[in-house]
């Protein structure tokens, strides 16, 4: 019989093995499976070659040793089969204890797959004339090919029960690699002398090899260091052992090169890199262009190896003596306390934008307190998220009051969001969390698209009403597409121009002010109004109006309260309010919520008036009703 085809298969399984030993690799528990995927296909690759070899020459070896060959093969498809299981188990039970104990049972079944191989007859399918052996047959090949086919249909009954705790990559990489055996097999079935089973299985690892198991996607191509997704998945294997490790991360902001030439920068942040890779006890990872991880390995010794680390710092990189970097360093004694690989990349970025205390220190400790904070900003983000994707999103409208028509002309909309069980989240609890993430961006274009959609089903003039009024953070007022996706969103709903009132912060106009201002512009020619919301707070003053080109100023709930409760701030609102006049431009006071409030702002020449005196913030169906209600003139 010819073995070509095995000896193939057996030089491809030696160069994989080649390039595989050659790579920087981190130690994880799916390589170590894909390592024991790989020996069980070569062992089985090889005792093929050997069995039909030992078969060929039985007389000149014995009959009972060869048929003990030939059965040894049988189970080596077995360890095949297993080893196959093992490698996706351990992509699902990320418990290593509870994988352990599922993977008893499959050994447990393996092992009297193996008793019955050994025990049970085997038989030869000799050619015509009786000089050849074609094939091996009888209830030794029944009993192997009969429990290897109870552990394929349990990989693949795994696969699709748990289909979204396994990494989709691994599931496509053995959905092949099973295809292209289970192929062969009904191949080398109908045709007994092709043997290509053994060739199928390598390059079914071949297939895992290049779509999951290569040492070379773990590392990043220009540092040589461990790549984030490595990073990933070593954190997500230390927590599910709950394994506590020590860690520091280093972060080079431009501040950190200030003593370094530019043209030196990219030579030293080599050398850098090169004295992290050598320092014992740890796995180094570049999680980003500025931002590394150190893992230690050694608890016991961690201290100290900072320590070392730190004072190096302290240290010109080159002949140069003021070459020196001075990096920000966080600092996660246990990073157990996280709890999740997500988790722990996301403190980071938390740490760094939320933490005032970072750009102040050079060394942060992080401790529990930030972790629980972190934890409870993720959550928030979290129901974001599911908010927007399950329409959980919804709009309030609060009645705005004319002055001068006395009667409801306007109204603004308020973002709210509801949790899984239905109740109103209070938008302090996510608006700031919003903004900090820039989900504030997917929130506002939901809440605008709503406003439309809201105008469309109920024509504002069939109500006595002009306009809505909708907020633009600070995020959303420094986007380059901001006026094209708006004005997309009116056409897409044929709503008036003139119904749109936008309202921005003076902290808006503070920042990315050209690309507002090119907005601004924009939106005005297709008609669109705007407001100058919350003056009163920050950095308010008369010339934040003077250079936005607004029709209204609205006067903060802060502002308005002020008059009331102290004398200085009586005569900065009335001369503020005369110089608006003179500026024509029309004033709306918030947070009224007494009729002698509401007199005073009258008085005032304040043309309208928004607050709990007329109404509280009302979802849109109770927003229809209250304007039904007050469709004549009111005299609140």
């Amino acid at each position: 019989m010819h073995i070509q085809i095995q000896c193939c298969g057996i030089v491809l399984l030696l160069v994989l093995f080649y390039f595989y030993v050659r790579q920087k690799r981190i130690s994880l528990y799916t390589q170590k499976a894909f390592w024991g995927v790989f020996w069980a296909t070569f062992v089985c690759v090889v005792f093929d070659v050997v069995s039909i070899i030992v078969i060929q020459h039985r007389y000149e070896l014995s009959e009972p040793f060869a048929k003990f060959v030939a059965k040894t093969y049988l189970i080596t498809l077995l360890t095949v089969a297993i080893s196959a299981l093992s490698y996706i188990c351990v992509d699902i039970y990320t418990n290593v204890d509870v994988y352990k104990k599922e993977m008893k049972k499959y050994w447990a079944l393996m092992i009297l797959g193996a008793i019955g191989t050994y025990a049970v007859p085997l038989h030869y399918n000799y050619s015509a004339d009786g000089t050849e052996v074609l094939y091996t047959f009888g209830p030794s090949v029944y009993v192997t090919y009969g429990v290897s086919l109870i552990f394929f249909v349990r990989v693949f009954y795994l696969m699709y029960k748990e289909k979204a705790r396994m990494n989709p990559r691994r599931r496509e990489a053995v959905c092949i690699w099973l295809a292209m055996w289970i192929g062969a097999s009904q191949i080398q079935f109908m045709y007994t002398n092709l043997l290509i089973v053994g060739y199928a299985g390598a390059m079914g690892i071949m297939v895992l090899y290049l779509k999951l198991e290569n040492p070379a996607t773990n590392l990043d191509r220009k540092t040589g260091l461990f790549n984030s997704n490595a990073l990933y998945q070593y954190a997500k294997e230390l927590y599910a052992k709950e394994k506590d490790f020590p860690l520091l991360v280093i972060i080079f902001t431009n501040n950190a090169y200030k003593n370094v030439r530019l043209d030196k920068r990219a030579a030293i942040k080599m050398q850098i890199i090169e004295y992290l890779i050598k320092i014992p006890d740890v796995v180094t990872f570049k999680n980003a262009e500025d931002e590394y991880f150190v893992a230690f390995t050694d608890v016991e010794k961690a201290e100290e190896r900072i320590g070392k680390i730190r004072e190096r710092f302290q240290n010109s990189w080159d002949e140069d003596e003021e070459s020196i970097v001075l990096p920000h360093w966080l600092y996660l004694p246990h990073a157990n306390i996280v709890g999740k690989a997500e988790h722990l990349l996301y403190l980071v970025r938390y740490v760094r934008r939320e933490e005032k205390e970072f750009s102040e220190k050079v060394f942060f400790n992080i401790g529990h307190e930030t972790v629980d904070e972190m934890r409870r900003e993720h959550e928030v983000e979290r129901l974001i998220l599911e908010a927007l994707e399950q329409d959980r999103v919804e709009v309030f409208y609060q009645p705005i009051f004319s002055t001068a028509e006395q009667r409801i002309t306007s109204a603004e909309a308020l973002v709210r969001i509801r949790d899984s069980e239905g109740k109103i989240v209070p938008p302090g609890m996510f608006i700031e969390v919003a903004e900090e993430t820039g989900l504030i961006m997917k929130l506002g274009g939901a809440v605008f698209e709503k406003v439309c959609r809201f105008i469309k089903k109920h024509p504002l003039e069939c109500y006595g009403m002009q306009y809505i009024e909708v907020n633009l953070s600070v995020i959303q007022c420094g986007y380059e597409h901001l006026a094209q996706d708006y004005i997309r969103i009116m056409e897409k709903y044929g709503i008036a121009s003139k119904n749109i009132n936008l309202e921005i912060t003076e902290s808006a106009s503070t920042n990315a002010k050209m690309t507002l201002m090119k907005n601004m512009e924009e939106l005005m020619k297709y008609g669109v109004k705007f407001s100058l919301d919350d003056f009163g707070t920050g950095q308010s003053n008369l010339n934040y109006i003077v250079d936005m080109p607004v029709d209204i100023v609205k006067f903060d709930r802060t502002m308005t309260n002020s008059y009331f409760e102290n004398g200085k701030a009586k005569y900065v609102m009335e001369a503020a309010i005369h110089m608006i006049h003179g500026m024509n431009l029309e004033i709306v006071s918030e947070g009224i919520e007494t009729a002698e409030q509401y007199q005073t702002m009258k008085d005032l020449g304040i043309s309208h008036i928004q607050g709990y005196y007329f109404s509280k913030p009302l979802p849109e169906d109770e927003f229809i009703a209250f304007l039904e209600n007050n469709r004549v003139e009111t005299n609140m």
